[in-house]
């Protein structure tokens, strides 16, 4: 083999020594070139956002831009294609009935929430969600008025108590119970529950339990006439008018007292607790299985952020968040691997969704508190902050990552603000 051919030899059959070091060349060129392309795509679209090519001289709704003006034209930092993490309450049909109506955001309408469902629920004074059962957590927090709930455990003790604005109840799943509107003007509430899929026309009604049983088998089972049922509805009652009930004490006694008296307590005062966390930019009160022993499968925090206020850069590494807008307004940017990061404007009675893991940032963009809350399908709450993160690590690998020397470190809080 002469010089000429046993150099062709070596590029077309590399050593793995010349292999490694044109593979490496080769690699190092195409990131390169990788990055500088993915630059540009983004100084691109960041000026096409923002100059003369974003704009629509054709149809426009502009009540709903003004409403969400980032989910349009995002900020510049968002990029690439980021699945739905908006719907609204006042985007889905109500179901009315006499008594009161529903209406619900499950994974149909929010198809990326596939651990959390949402019902929105309204009870006049003395109307009755009828006795059921589901196959799901309920969790709740009362936004209005005031309601009286009952439910009973599997060994036949009963708990009943009265809930007002700011309390929770949690009903495990299969426990049967009710829930009716108390005076003066009956309740409005949120349901949670721990399955994307859930549906609130689902559930397992004592109506339509009772309509779909042969009457000899009623009364073989109760110990009454078959007679005793020809008045019974024949069909689903749902939501139903009823009479506002006497007091508590009234009721408890009415039922047997102490004797069948559950040794669970059902309901909650999220609201008037005393908060977890609270600064100057805002509050944060976390109810779960540790505070509150019976709420097994759905943590919960209630976040109020001041204006001008942010939920800190965070992400929650044991389940996705499942959020709710009380009050005032905000907005959220969610990233996602690879290189993807989408900004949604949020208002009161919206719905928010960020998958486990996926870092995020609330701030509140109006001139009132904004009030919200974070559920998740877990037992213990849990985030973790980018904050504390930066501080804990080595100084020269904060320096390496991000070019942020120990001096300008110290700066960043070492402990986990939750609102700044």
């Amino acid at each position: 083999m002469n010089d000429h051919e046993e150099e062709k030899s070596l590029l077309d059959y590399p050593s793995r020594r010349s292999f490694l070091g044109l593979s490496s060349a080769a690699i190092a060129t195409a990131a390169f070139a990788g990055l500088t392309a993915n630059a540009q795509e983004k100084a691109s679209t960041q000026k096409a956002e923002h100059d003369h090519s974003s704009s629509d001289p054709a149809q426009e709704n502009r009540g709903l831009l003004a409403l969400n003006p980032n989910s349009n034209t995002p900020p510049p930092t968002d990029h690439g294609d980021v699945g739905p993490l908006w719907y609204s309450f006042d985007l889905v049909k109500k179901r009315v009935e006499e008594g009161g109506w529903t209406h619900q955001i499950t994974q149909r309408e929010l198809p990326s929430s596939r651990d959390i469902a949402g019902v929105n629920m309204r009870l006049v004074a003395g109307g009755y969600r009828e006795m059921h059962w589901h196959t799901a957590d309920e969790w709740a927090y009362v936004l209005y008025g005031n309601a009286r709930v009952t439910v009973m455990n599997p060994d036949g003790t009963m708990f009943i108590g009265d809930v007002t604005e700011g309390d929770l109840w949690i009903f495990p799943a299969g426990f049967p119970h009710s829930i009716q509107g108390l005076g003066p003007d009956g309740t409005e509430f949120l349901l949670v529950f721990n399955q994307g899929n859930f549906s609130e026309d689902g559930t397992m009604l004592l109506s339509e339990w009772v309509a779909h049983t042969p009457p000899e088998i009623l009364a073989k089972n109760t110990g009454l006439e078959a007679s005793d049922f020809d008045n019974t509805p024949g069909a689903p009652l749902y939501i139903f008018p009823g009479t506002v009930p006497p007091s508590l004490e009234e009721d408890k006694a009415d039922i047997g007292g102490g004797q069948v008296a559950s040794k669970y307590q059902y309901t909650f005062h999220m609201k008037s607790m005393a908060p977890t966390q609270e600064g100057k930019g805002g509050s944060v009160r976390i109810v779960d299985s540790r505070n509150f022993p019976v709420s097994k499968h759905i943590a919960a925090a209630l976040v109020t952020v001041k204006p001008g206020g942010l939920r800190e850069l965070h992400w929650h590494p044991n389940a996705s968040e499942w959020q709710f807008w009380i009050a005032g307004k905000g907005r959220m940017t969610v990233f996602f691997p690879v290189d993807n990061a989408r900004t949604m404007d949020f208002n009161a009675n919206d719905v928010g969704y960020v998958p486990s893991n996926a870092p995020h940032y609330i701030e509140n963009t109006g001139d009132t508190d904004l009030v919200f809350l974070e559920t998740f399908a877990a037992e213990e709450f849990m985030d973790v902050s980018l904050n504390q993160w930066l501080r804990r690590v080595p100084s020269e690998m904060l320096k390496a990552h991000l070019n942020i020397d120990k001096a300008k470190a110290m700066k960043i809080p070492a402990e986990k603000l939750a609102v700044i």
